[in-house]
């Protein structure tokens, strides 16, 4: 049978994949030798940068994300590197003024992307118009993105309008972006059918296998005439990852459809992936690797449920995964019934999350990022807020109904100004690092972190000799994780301090203690102030995002016993107030 209409692939084994299924943690040198066997596949793109990759890189693998664009560049000659990019949030989790916005396509173009897929967490395109002009400026491929839902607010039509107005704004490519895997092979017929009706230009669907549909959805939209579709290695496919690459070419091998990718070939990444894969082993929770249904109701996407079980496990909450799982579609109905992806899956699931573990206290802590996005500053949610919330989360405040990125005072100068200031710039794109992550940059910059070591295999767990701060144990099935102090006289060193002051976890008269593990971002108070109840004292950032520690009553400030930078555990006390 001749070749009609061949099917393109964008395989996404070095970002989506591993974010999906080992957190984001992929070091740059084990992609260095999987990027140059992939460089000889055909790929029509490689998604190997953007999202939660460059966050990653710096939070936790002392790993430059400019380096990493640029050593990926060398090996992937033949084949163009594709990025993921937050319209106005960039590869952050907040908005950042136009002049930033243009000063990191331009350098993300520079440094070897030459496909940005540009989406936006509401499908608001106010926020995608200013970061897709200038991709369109430096000559680059756009490829505009509907973020796929499913809610009493979304549908076929609405999606299909979406399309229409994104090829209006010059868009080289449509993606329809399903980041939980709930598109269903009937919509994806009638959802590629109605765009390919209406424009001209190519259109790409990305799924996620979570609920175990995306496979029948990608036969539906080969059947439909999708041009592109974004898959992953089978090391490192299915579960929240995407469906495997070999499977998808080999189904189509001698029909109208056929990749012309060869098998053969693919067998050699393959086997790289599979050496990687045993490295980062430890890394892989089955959680993430199973099949759930229960995705059609949570609708968290693939990257968000392996790093959502992680950070449960931070907080000594992993056994709460069930009560999260439920209360995030209570929230997510509660704002508007956005769509689930980077940042609002973390700003909804952060919240839900720490409903759960304030003991069903809904709301009683809310996210900085949570206020930000009732009072309209992350765009127009896609359905009306609850009014009754909206009064919980911010009082008699009217939001702001305009363009977010309207508000900002351009940024990049200032912060350039203060990153050199502080020795922190050794190349131009060290300040763009600065600006998206002022809080955990620094230290990155100034070469004092080390990277976050890889778990040992089981029968390799304490051979080392050194005392853990902590570990997970399982008891009656359940799972804990338990601070240890000491070791037969040796006592463990804390988990933080301030200027060599230890944290207390005791019980001590006015202290306020964390109710959560995460490092100190800001202290807003002084020894000696006077503060009044629902004053911040503290802000933590815990699950990316920024958590205030509100004062409990009014009082005198009279121990503070952290520091920004410092890490904190639940129970440790913060400061104390009379």
């Amino acid at each position: 049978m001749s070749v009609i209409n061949p099917l393109k692939i964008t395989d996404t084994t070095l970002r989506d994949a591993h974010q999906s299924l080992i957190a984001t943690r992929l070091k740059t040198e084990d992609m260095i030798p999987l990027a140059r066997a992939i460089d000889k596949i055909g790929f029509f793109s490689v998604e190997a940068w953007g999202g939660a990759t460059f966050d990653c890189c710096v939070r936790y693998l002392n790993d430059d994300p400019w380096d990493r664009l640029l050593e990926l560049s060398k090996e992937l000659k033949n084949t163009p590197i594709q990025m993921l990019l937050r319209g106005q949030n960039l590869v952050g989790y907040r908005h950042y003024s136009d002049d930033v916005v243009e000063k990191f396509i331009e350098a993300a173009g520079k440094n070897g992307v030459s496909i940005f897929r540009v989406f936006d967490a509401l499908n608001d395109i106010r926020n995608m118009e200013k970061s897709m002009a200038v991709v369109k400026d430096i000559g680059a491929h756009l490829q505009g993105t509907i973020s796929y839902t499913t809610s009493p607010v979304h549908s076929t039509e609405k999606f299909i309008e979406m399309a229409k107005e994104l090829y209006s704004l010059d868009c080289d490519s449509i993606c329809i972006k399903d980041m939980a895997g709930l598109i269903m092979p009937e919509t994806t017929r009638e959802l590629i059918a109605g765009i390919k009706d209406e424009i001209d230009i190519p259109i790409n669907l990305h799924s996620h296998s979570t609920s175990g549909i995306a496979p029948m959805s990608y036969q539906a939209a080969i059947e439909a005439g999708v041009d592109i579709l974004d898959t992953a290695m089978s090391p490192f496919a299915m579960g929240t990852s995407q469906p495997p690459t070999e499977s998808i070419v080999a189904s189509l091998t001698g029909t109208s459809r056929d990749t012309g990718i060869d098998l053969m070939k693919l067998r050699e990444v393959k086997n790289i992936c599979l050496k990687i894969r045993d490295k980062y082993e430890g890394l892989i929770d089955p959680i993430s690797e199973r099949v759930d249904s229960d995705v059609l109701i949570y609708q968290l996407p693939g990257g968000m449920i392996s790093n959502l079980v992680s950070q449960l496990k931070e907080q000594d909450a992993l056994d709460k995964l069930g009560e999260v799982h439920k209360e995030i579609p209570r929230v997510r109905k509660d704002l508007g019934y956005p769509p689930l992806v980077t940042p609002t899956s973390q700003i909804v699931g952060t919240q839900a999350v720490l409903n759960v573990i304030m003991g069903g206290r809904r709301y009683e802590n809310v996210t900085k990022e949570v206020k930000d996005y009732v009072r309209g500053l992350y765009g127009h949610p896609p359905g009306p807020i609850s009014k009754e919330i909206q009064e919980i989360i911010i009082g008699d405040e009217t939001p702001f109904t305009g363009r977010p990125g309207d508000l900002l005072e351009p940024m990049y100068d200032k912060m350039a100004e203060e990153a050199q200031k502080d020795g922190l710039v050794s190349k131009d794109e060290d300040i763009l690092t600065y600006i998206l992550y002022p809080a955990i940059a620094p230290p990155f910059l100034k070469g004092e972190c080390k990277p976050e070591p890889l778990p040992k295999k089981l029968q390799e767990a304490g051979s080392s000799g050194e005392i853990p701060g902590s570990m997970e144990v399982e008891v009656d099935g359940e799972i804990f994780s338990v601070r240890i102090l000491s070791v037969e006289g040796s006592e463990v060193t804390s988990s933080g301090s301030a200027g060599g002051k230890a944290i207390p976890r005791n019980d001590i008269k006015g202290a306020v203690k964390s109710n959560m593990q995460g490092m100190v971002l800001k202290v807003e108070t002084k020894t000696g102030a006077e503060v009044k109840k629902g004053d911040t004292l503290v802000v933590l950032e815990a699950m990316k995002m920024e958590n205030p520690i509100n004062s409990p009553k009014d009082g005198k400030v009279t121990e503070i016993y952290v520091d920004v930078g410092d890490s904190v555990q639940g129970g440790d006390v913060l400061l104390v107030i009379e």
